[in-house]
């Protein structure tokens, strides 16, 4: 009787070793095949994005850029259908909250927190069929989008809001020590110019340096975000009740690991909004006087002055 015990013990616990070795097995071709269709959206995405980046026609492009996140995503809902994905895409969240947990100090967790909140607000626009910007310009082989333009209040003051996208900055992937990197090759500037009712130069504003929060790896936060995009926010100080025009100029550029550079230029001419400007008598904070020639000031004597030579 007790031989047959041990046959009987053997044969369970082969049998058990063997359910756990196809556990493991199964698991790790799921892993596999969910890899490999993920890699199969991402490369379909930049076969299609190359059209989308460089549309020359402003309307055009946001006509189509809706039909474009719409298969994306339709992609991306049938590939977290079939393998069982985070549908709440807050997977970036339960990391952080994990290493909390295991004691590990981390004094930039609000500033990660903050960034993936950011970019979670953009990826459901884009999920939803909500992403409408108000601007776009491609150069170079780069789209640059500004999604809105919101007054928003920091403390007592307001401001005005400008978040962008910008698409196609060159990067590179680096890993070293099994942690991942995003190389992302880009550097902002935005020049304004304010233009009065008279059609006279009123003032300027100059910044050179990234976007405030800015993003170069989307995909850090968020595994689904569109591949390639780099986002961040302009908050500019309320304008002149004065100004009645706005002629805006983006200046980008961006190196290829290759060596090539890319410098890339959008300019955006638009009245100036009632709700981006102060009331009438309001200063303007932190105003500079500068001299200017009277032709860069008031552009119609340089035209009178061009007739006079001829």
């Amino acid at each position: 009787m007790r031989r047959y015990l041990g046959v009987v013990v053997g044969i369970i616990a082969f049998v058990v070793g063997a359910v756990i070795v196809y556990g493991k097995y199964k698991t790790k071709t799921i892993e596999a095949e969910r890899t490999l269709d993920a890699e199969r959206i991402r490369s379909a995405y930049l076969e299609r994005v190359g059209w989308i980046r460089s549309i020359p026609d402003e309307k055009v492009y946001k006509d189509e850029v809706g039909t474009f996140f719409r298969w994306y995503f339709n992609e991306v809902n049938e590939h977290l259908n079939r393998f069982r994905g985070n549908r709440e895409f807050d997977d970036y969240l339960t990391e952080l909250e994990q290493r909390k947990k295991s004691g590990g100090r981390d004094a930039q967790a609000g500033e990660k927190k903050a960034s993936y909140d950011y970019a979670k607000a953009l990826f459901d626009q884009m999920r939803t069929g909500r992403y409408q910007p108000i601007f776009s310009g491609t150069d170079k082989g780069m789209r640059l989008d500004v999604a809105s333009g919101d007054v928003k209040r920091t403390g007592n003051k307001a401001q005005i809001s400008l978040p962008v996208v910008l698409w196609g900055a060159q990067r590179e992937l680096r890993e070293d020590a099994k942690v991942q990197k995003m190389v992302t090759s880009v550097s902002f500037g935005v020049n304004w110019k304010l233009i009065d009712a008279k059609g006279k130069l009123y003032g300027e504003m100059t910044v050179n340096g990234d976007p405030a929060g800015k993003i170069d790896w989307p995909e850090r936060f968020i595994r689904e975000f569109p591949p390639q995009m780099v986002l961040g926010h302009f908050d500019m100080d309320l304008l002149p009740a004065e100004v009645a025009k706005i002629e805006m100029t983006f200046n980008i550029s961006s190196r290829a690991p290759s060596g090539g550079d890319a410098v890339a230029n959008y300019v955006w001419k638009l009245d100036a909004p009632a709700e981006w400007k102060l009331k009438a008598g309001e200063k303007w904070e932190g105003a500079e006087e500068s001299v200017r020639p009277e032709e860069e000031i008031d552009p119609s004597l340089a035209a009178k002055k061009g007739q006079a030579h001829k």
